[in-house]
């Protein structure tokens, strides 16, 4: 359910598979204009209803065997249309012109070295701005009523348009951090071109999503369940909003969370005004896992157990007809591949998907197709307060998918000891703020270590920070030195069961976040 469908379709982007396609979202919404991903073979059905239309790239090519063929008659050359890169040369090749191999790959850093002056579209962009190349076929030759706009020094089809219509078309990604104008050409066309208004903001969000809310919802009951995290706590208080007193908030101890935060979080509501219950299953998640290493069966048994724990307490509730949780973009995203279309899908996570049949709670996901980032703007409208909102992600499975292999107490135990100690000192050293996301994960294996004149063979823990702005991307965080040293002393002589301590330096891609 998503209800932003209630609002003017601005922008539609038709995925093709590229690794960039959540970019390009990323790009529009920092416009202040809301965009929505389809998949190029299951579009929309309104797609009346979008004033521009963006073609993203795609792994695939236009000459081989496996083609992704849109269905553009509908918008071609009726709405404004901006192809990048496998769409620019999709539409070269089979409108006339002539796409083929590059002798060598075009991968990176490039410079406009001609630009149209007087086109619009390259408005306030001077020639040697930086762009970049991600491909491995080249447009030899414009298509039919093609118009040359710009070139490389290495491409010379580096964007054109089609005479006649409001179609451009980009060999380059104007969405990547390294195209310097890639903002400015964006907001060139969807602006100055398409026309599309730039009212997406916190405040128009909250204002139509509790509009929706109530349009939808009625005077049914909500059962929703909290996770002590910005994305369910800020759509708590939004459903709140909605229709305050037929929400009931739910948090569950699965087991897995972080050192005491199940009376943490239980105390951080009061005062808020939600109907919040706490309960503790621990044991029960805990049982359903025991003997399960593979990270997916441990998502999907979490999962599980969480739907179970919901159901048995939705049926104290009478009447409850809603089951509402704090999904956000980026979760559907890594999940599915873009709502059934050729992106490759990553990872499960517990919040996305249906139900299973015995459950009849309908699902409502008043964040679903916003980011993290706007997830946090959005609460700071709502007057969350702001050390809540700057609390760091948690995965939904918890500790769960940060320790490697079986689980069982005591390893969640172990972990929970060091994690404290981490976190903990990263507030302490006034480095909380400046990490987006940091965690400890219990590796499965043991190491040889020695305390005092004793041999020991303990547990290896690796820390991970990140600083990212959406979790689609992210870069390991340089922490001091001395911090990591006085925080590896404090986890071996602290922690039981623990003797070394490693750092992650990986950043995402090609690594993610978590470990599992």
């Amino acid at each position: 359910m998503v209800f932003l469908r209630m609002q003017q379709h601005n922008v539609l982007i038709l995925d093709f598979g590229s690794q960039y396609t959540q970019l390009i979202a990323r790009r529009v919404r920092e416009l202040n204009i809301y965009c929505e991903i389809h998949p190029y073979n299951h579009p929309p059905k309104n797609q009346s209803e979008f004033k521009a239309i963006i073609l993203s790239g795609s792994p695939n090519s236009v000459r081989g065997k496996n083609v992704l063929h849109p269905e553009l008659s509908e918008i071609r050359g009726k709405k404004p249309v901006l192809a990048v890169c496998y769409g620019a040369q999709y539409l070269a090749h089979f409108s006339g012109g002539k796409v083929s191999s590059s002798n060598t790959r075009e991968n990176g850093r490039a410079n406009l070295s001609f630009i149209k002056s007087d086109e619009i579209f390259f408005e306030n962009i001077s020639e040697g701005s930086q762009v970049w190349m991600s491909h491995s076929d080249t447009i030899k030759e414009l298509p039919t009523n093609g118009e040359l706009l710009a070139s490389t020094k290495e491409v010379q089809n580096a964007a054109y348009k089609i005479k006649g219509e409001e179609t451009f078309a980009i060999q380059f990604h104007p969405e990547v951090y390294h195209s310097i104008d890639g903002k400015q050409l964006l907001e060139n066309f969807l602006v100055k071109i398409a026309g599309v208004a730039q009212t997406w903001t916190p405040d128009s969000f909250v204002e139509s999503t509790v509009a929706a809310i109530r349009e939808k919802v009625g005077n049914d009951k909500v059962v929703l369940g909290l996770s002590g995290g910005v994305d369910s706590t800020v759509a708590a208080v939004l459903l709140n909003k909605a229709i305050g007193k037929n929400l009931y908030c739910i948090f569950v101890n699965n087991g897995l969370l972080r050192k005491n935060e199940f009376e943490n979080v239980l105390a951080q509501y009061e005062g808020m005004g939600l109907n919040v219950k706490g309960v503790d299953a621990s044991d029960r998640f805990l049982s359903a896992l025991e003997g399960i290493t593979d990270p997916e069966k441990k998502r999907k048994s979490i999962g599980n157990s969480f739907i179970e724990v919901f159901d048995d307490e939705a049926n104290q509730i009478t009447d409850v007809t809603w089951l509402a949780q704090g999904t956000i973009y980026p979760d559907v995203i890594e999940s599915v591949s873009v709502n059934g279309g050729p992106s490759a899908t990553i990872k499960s996570h517990h919040n996305v998907g249906g139900l299973p049949d015995y459950m009849k709670l309908k699902i409502v996901e008043p964040l679903r197709m916003i980011f993290k980032d706007e997830v946090r703007r959005v609460g700071a409208s709502l007057g969350i307060d702001s050390e809540l909102l700057g609390r760091h992600p948690f995965p939904g499975p918890g500790l769960g998918i940060r320790i490697l292999g079986d689980i069982t107490a005591e390893k969640v135990r172990i972990l929970q000891e060091v994690d404290a100690v981490f976190i903990n000192g990263l507030k302490e050293d006034g480095l909380y703020d400046k990490v987006w996301q940091a965690g400890a994960m219990l590796l499965p294996v043991n190491s040889v270590g020695v305390m005092g004149d004793e041999r020991t063979y303990e547990k290896v823990v690796a820390l991970r920070a990140v600083e990212s702005t959406d979790g689609m991307t992210a870069d390991w965080v340089n922490l001091p030195y001395e911090f990591l040293q006085k925080t590896s002393n404090k986890i071996i002589n602290q922690v039981k069961g623990v003797n070394r301590v490693v750092y992650d330096i990986s950043s995402k891609p090609p690594a993610t976040i978590e470990w599992e």
